[in-house]
């Protein structure tokens, strides 16, 4: 599988912070999703194409490491990578500062295919999924 990957780039807003004056930690799995939807986007296959063809993709399991805090107006870059796709959406994602490049933040989500009609776990990624997936250059 060809390397498919996103940029997603945020500026830390003013109410993602908690009393130290630094995002709260439960704010960088929001980042993730807008960095997911941003990727299934730049594919071509969102949320609302799954639905249409009757699957879903819930998260399964989530693996979070903080390495340094964002602060208020910081602008961060998130990287996701879909490392493979079938039986599972395995996603890495690297947040890091835009200024200086370093890396603040890393994880990893898998999401399992789900046939929305049966409720059934499904192994095989989308037909149409698949081919988004091998066009994204």
């Amino acid at each position: 599988m060809k390397n498919i990957f996103a940029e997603t780039y945020i500026e830390v807003p003013f109410y993602d912070l908690d009393p130290m004056n630094v995002v709260w930690h439960g704010n960088y799995v929001k980042y993730l999703e807008i960095a997911r939807c941003d990727l299934l986007s730049k594919i071509g296959y969102t949320y609302d194409d799954m639905k249409a063809d009757g699957f879903a993709y819930p998260i399964a399991t989530m693996d979070l490491k903080f390495i340094k805090s964002a602060k208020f107006m910081q602008k961060i870059k998130v990287v996701s990578t879909i490392l493979d796709y079938e039986p599972a959406l395995n996603i890495r994602y690297e947040i890091f500062d835009c200024e200086s490049g370093q890396k603040i933040f890393k994880a990893k989500s898998m999401q399992i295919c789900v046939n929305i009609s049966t409720r059934e776990s499904v192994y095989n990624a989308p037909k149409r999924f698949v081919e988004k997936l091998e066009a994204y250059a």
